[in-house]
């Protein structure tokens, strides 16, 4: 008797961007300053771009995060309509049973939202992160990407931080760093700085996070990723990426 030829699946890294050579970017200082460059990890910043991925996961997670908040209630939950109405025959009108049917106003609702309705995706770990190594190399391409080295502050202050947006904005050329009201840039530190957080958290067109929680929907719904200490940025990236395998 014959037996059945195994067939063991090959697993396959995430493919590279055609014609990526040396990875570097420019690095600034939080004045504006140039302070050399810096080299960028090729399995963060070196993929090609996969948009299917980047849709479903991006999608999957957008309806993790939807609130199931709108509830109607059916005819049966509805107040009142124990009696009928009118009598069968007699009145001219047409006839009612109950003033809880879907047709009267403040009855039931016939297939309207329900609280009880689950729009969860199941997203797969190797997927989130392979979605978050695609769009940093694709905003990488597009020069969407900018390195700071450090964003210290010696107290809470709005008007020094949005100086460094401005300074940082000037210096890569990126003007719409600074002039767009929305969703402009995420800043993304390498570790928690309760007084960098306070100074940055009053300008209305950036999102704070930290890099170890950098997520595939912040990426793909601003302009601008500002990274903070890349050096120590990269080594948490990688090593959650690391994870995956």
């Amino acid at each position: 008797m014959a037996t059945a030829k195994k067939t063991v699946a090959k697993k396959t890294a995430p493919k590279k961007a055609p014609g990526m050579g040396a990875l570097e970017a420019p690095l600034f200082t939080s004045a504006g300053a140039s302070a050399g460059t810096v080299k960028l990890p090729e399995e963060l910043f070196g993929v090609a771009w996969n948009s299917d991925l980047v849709h479903q996961v991006v999608t999957g997670m957008q309806a993790n995060a939807r609130p199931t908040t709108a509830h109607t209630k059916f005819r049966g939950e509805v107040a009142g309509g124990g009696k009928k109405p009118w009598k069968q025959k007699g009145t001219g009108r047409a006839r009612h049973g109950s003033t809880r049917s879907p047709i009267w106003k403040g009855g039931g609702v016939t297939h309207g939202p329900r609280a009880e309705k689950d729009y969860s995706v199941k997203i797969n770990r190797k997927m989130r992160i392979a979605a978050l190594a695609t769009i940093l190399s694709r905003k990488h391409r597009d020069g969407e990407v900018l390195f700071v080295d450090k964003l210290a502050f010696a107290a809470p202050s709005t008007k020094e931080a949005r100086a460094v947006i401005v300074a940082v904005a000037a210096a890569s050329g990126k003007s719409e760093l600074a002039t767009k009201r929305k969703n402009a840039a995420v800043v993304a530190f390498s570790k928690k700085d309760l007084i960098a957080e306070k100074s940055f958290r009053n300008i209305g067109s950036l999102t704070l996070e930290e890099v170890r929680n950098l997520n595939p929907v912040d990426l793909v719904t601003k302009k601008f990723l500002i990274i903070e200490n890349p050096t120590e940025a990269f080594a948490l990236l990688t090593l959650r990426l690391a994870k995956k395998a």
